[in-house]
């Protein structure tokens, strides 16, 4: 691609490194932020920036918030005696839009793969079983991916649970493709499968 000036091919270089985002796409945003005002490309500047500086992990469960404590397990009206664990924000947020689940969220930043060097102690495991310590839990939900890491993760969890015999540990219901991720689920399938979850040790047989 010939571009007439350094200055904007290093700017269409940042931006085909976000993921989805091909050169001739990238070329179309920066031509766009230099066609806009001083003041647009500031607040958009701003925004990104805020990313980095600004935002929160909840204390609690991981997911991203504008505060400490994140809105959902500040909420009082949620479901406190559940949790939901899922690989990654994406899944929170592809949950929530079901509006099919009322619980909370445990945001385990990962799944076990070794072959990306990916450890129990690289995800946040140790901080779910403190949870389950401190918090009146009576049921968790394993929403992790139809993957073989996904399950691999899941058979860690379900055995470490086994010093918590009066948590009910269930799993989604297998209307998620085998090999799928939950943020690439229609809402419809996602949320039946939230809604029919079973008995994680039904899935195992």
């Amino acid at each position: 691609m010939n571009i007439p000036s350094k200055i904007l091919e290093n700017a269409v270089d940042a931006l085909s490194s976000l993921p989805g985002v091909g050169k001739r796409s990238a070329l179309r945003y920066a031509l766009h932020l230099l066609q806009s005002t001083e003041m647009e490309v500031e607040d958009f500047i701003m925004a990104i920036g805020k990313l980095k500086t600004d935002i929160h992990y909840c204390s609690r469960c991981h997911c991203i918030s504008d505060t400490p404590v994140c809105e959902i397990c500040s909420n009082p009206k949620r479901q406190q005696n559940i949790i939901c664990v899922v690989e990654n924000i994406q899944d929170v947020m592809a949950i929530e839009n079901t509006q099919q689940y009322h619980g909370l969220y445990h945001v385990l930043g990962g799944v076990i793969s070794p072959i990306d060097g990916i450890g129990i102690n690289d995800i946040n495991i140790a901080s779910l079983i403190e949870r389950l310590k401190t918090e009146e839990i009576t049921e968790l939900i394993l929403a992790l991916p139809t993957t073989m890491e996904g399950d691999t993760t899941n058979f860690y969890i379900s055995k470490q649970l086994q010093q918590f015999p009066d948590i009910l540990v269930s799993a989604i219901a297998r209307g998620i493709a085998i090999g799928d991720n939950l943020e690439y689920a229609d809402e419809i399938t996602l949320g039946r499968s939230i809604t029919n979850r079973v008995p994680f040790n039904t899935i195992r047989g």
